[in-house]
């Protein structure tokens, strides 16, 4: 399945921040350490060569990945029409017909990782929350077959420019 190329402000904030770190501040460090490494001689036997370099990889291949990304994500802000619909960036609680209750962001699939309270738009529950109103019903499609959720609040959170 292909991802959803949206992203909120604060999300396309952090990968920037992210990508700014990696390439600024991290990516120079490791490089000393393998530079340091490298001149005590044979590498090939060099635990402190081996593993730097393994995590200079790393931080390129990350760098290569959030610089791709940046340049096709599209930011999403707030739109006041948006107001009492659940659409992208919408904080949404939910409840079940067994009481259980739910609350998350509904984010772009680059801003759910370390989140509990982020869900991705192309999540199935996401999917199936989009242009739903306060006490509106979403059948959200599991692989235990199908679950109802309502709608018990929708709330906004204005991006700072």
């Amino acid at each position: 399945m292909k991802k959803t190329d949206l992203v909120t402000r604060e999300g396309y904030k952090k990968l920037k921040q992210e990508l700014d770190f990696l390439w600024k501040e991290r990516r120079p460090e490791i490089t000393k350490i393998v530079s340091w490494a490298a001149s005590l001689g044979d590498r090939s036997e060099n635990a402190d060569y081996t593993y730097n370099k393994r995590i200079l990889r790393e931080i390129d291949r990350r760098v290569r990945y959030l610089r791709k990304r940046l340049e096709i994500l599209r930011v999403i802000d707030y739109n006041p029409q948006q107001d009492g619909k659940v659409f992208f960036g919408a904080w949404v609680d939910i409840e079940n017909e067994n009481g259980d209750t739910l609350t998350f962001r509904i984010v772009g699939p680059d801003e759910i990782y370390g989140r509990k309270d982020y869900i991705s738009i192309d999540s199935p529950m996401a999917r199936a929350l989009i242009k739903k109103e306060v006490d509106d019903e979403a059948s959200v499609p599991t692989p235990e077959g199908v679950k109802l959720w309502y709608v018990n609040a929708i709330r906004y959170q204005q991006d700072e420019l």
